[in-house]
């Protein structure tokens, strides 16, 4: 593949998949200096990707299993450095979210996705875009049966929370 090819692959995926990526980004990492360096962190390995990538599964499936992977690997080198780190102001964010006002429920299930475990979190995100039992557990390399269990208890675990009176008006 050439380096014009490559970089093509890139922005169409770029364009086409940016949600998906913010999603991501947006589940793993909180403050959004932390979102901006794990949102490069993505790029990166999709860059690195594209050469590999041989269209044995869709786009949106590998660009998800390479977001998540790497989401999953950021968050736990994090969470060693974070005591360590200040703020630093001034800095303009890269992820830039919408202007328009933010809905509760969505930030307070961003919130809740957020203080789950790497599998169940990325779980959540593919369940939220709609994919397939199995199509999780080829992106996940987890059985079908035991995505089922996990959405369960999840949904359980997430209306159980949402029934309680300190969950913001939802």
């Amino acid at each position: 593949m050439s380096e014009t090819e490559q970089n093509q692959t890139f922005t169409d995926w770029l364009s086409q998949y940016k949600a998906l990526l913010f999603k991501v980004v947006r589940a793993y990492a909180v403050p959004v200096m932390d979102q901006d360096d794990l949102l490069q962190e993505i790029l990166i390995q999709v860059w690195h990707s594209i050469p590999t990538f041989r269209q044995q599964s869709s786009p949106t499936t590998w660009i998800y299993r390479i977001a998540l992977n790497t989401a999953i690997k950021w968050s736990t080198k994090e969470r060693k450095h974070t005591d360590a780190r200040e703020p630093i102001d001034g800095l303009q964010p890269l992820l830039e979210q919408p202007a328009s006002q933010p809905d509760e429920r969505i930030a307070w299930l961003y919130e809740e996705i957020h203080q789950l475990n790497e599998v169940d979190r990325s779980l959540c995100l593919l369940l939220l875009d709609g994919f397939s039992y199995k199509e999780m557990a080829t992106i996940l390399g987890i059985s079908e049966s035991n995505i089922g269990v996990k959405i369960n208890r999840i949904k359980k675990q997430l209306i159980t929370k949402s029934r309680q009176p300190d969950h913001h008006g939802i």
